[in-house]
């Protein structure tokens, strides 16, 4: 039985398998993305209880969701516990992330 079939479905296999693992961590969990800033409006934000958290980490996740105010979709991220209580639904400002990651928020007054 020939040899050379089994060895080039292998070889793609690895291919697609790397092509995934490269374009999820690229496109979907925003790695290699750049830097962007948008002004935003926060809708509102959320917090999310943990079940299952390790010793000394936080019981609960923050959210918050927003919509830019030129316009486009809404997005949520997840944010720290000091942005979840200095930010309230209705505050504007510039909002900096990485691909799907919070980066900073600056509150426009």
């Amino acid at each position: 039985m020939p040899v050379t079939p089994f060895l080039i479905l292998l070889v793609l296999l690895v291919v697609a398998v790397a092509s995934f693992v490269y374009i999820s961590r690229r496109h979907l969990f925003g790695d290699a993305a750049i830097e962007k800033q948008i002004e935003v409006l926060i809708l509102d934000k959320q917090s999310v209880a943990v079940d299952s958290t390790q010793p000394g980490g936080d019981s609960e996740e923050y959210w918050l969701y927003v919509q830019p105010v030129k316009g486009g979709p809404k997005r949520d991220f997840q944010i720290g516990p000091h942005y979840f209580h200095a930010l309230n639904p209705g505050d504007s400002g510039t909002l900096t992330y990485r691909g799907r990651r919070f980066l900073h928020f600056a509150l426009k007054r």
